[in-house]
């Protein structure tokens, strides 16, 4: 791991703060599957219908017919997820940022992979990039067990369960490392 992070040079994780766990989770559901660009396509669309380019409320993406919401490029699957994010946020399932902070990760991992198209992995994101929990290793993530096996010279990728297993000895600090072995795959790509 030494050697990465001087390959790698300074940790860059940053939280998007100004996000309400709504926001971040709508964007969630609208970079699934698609590139980023496609993503950014979709958004700039979804936002413009709400006037002035701006992020809707939970009620009024809930009043939000699903075919106004397919006409700008998301699936019915992506739609109906959209739709039940604004309704648990009004019925306290989704709740506030200020109430998160005082939840630990597994139970805000319970909590909202309850809400539709919201996996394990989109929380582990959320929980790393939106609230800035600084001990996460998403173990089922390709690329975190790509960037492993680079990392440590390894033929095979290692089970999710190994890589648990492994990487308790960069607790607290889990999420770094999850970054890191991130950037070893993009060292290895040449990027």
């Amino acid at each position: 791991m030494r050697a990465l992070i001087r390959a790698a040079g300074p940790c860059e994780i940053k939280p998007e703060r100004g996000r309400t766990p709504f926001q971040s989770l709508v964007r969630s559901i609208a970079h699934q599957q698609l590139t980023g660009k496609a993503a950014g396509t979709i958004l700039q669309r979804f936002f413009a219908l709400y006037g002035e380019g701006r992020f809707p409320e939970p009620a009024e993406l809930l009043d939000t017919p699903e075919e106004t919401l397919r006409s700008v490029g998301f699936s019915r699957a992506k739609a109906a997820s959209l739709r039940d994010i604004a309704a648990r946020t009004l019925d306290g399932t989704i709740p506030s940022r200020r109430s998160l902070a005082q939840l630990p990760d597994a139970a805000i991992i319970e909590r909202l992979v309850q809400v539709r198209g919201v996996g394990r992995w989109t929380v582990e994101m959320f929980l790393m990039f939106t609230l800035g929990r600084p001990d996460v290793l998403p173990v089922d993530d390709y690329g975190v067990r790509s960037g492993y096996r680079i990392a440590y010279g390894f033929a095979e990728l290692p089970r999710p369960s190994e890589l648990a297993e492994l990487g308790r000895r960069w607790a607290p600090y889990r999420s770094t490392a999850a970054w890191y072995l991130w950037r070893a795959v993009d060292l290895h790509r040449g990027e």
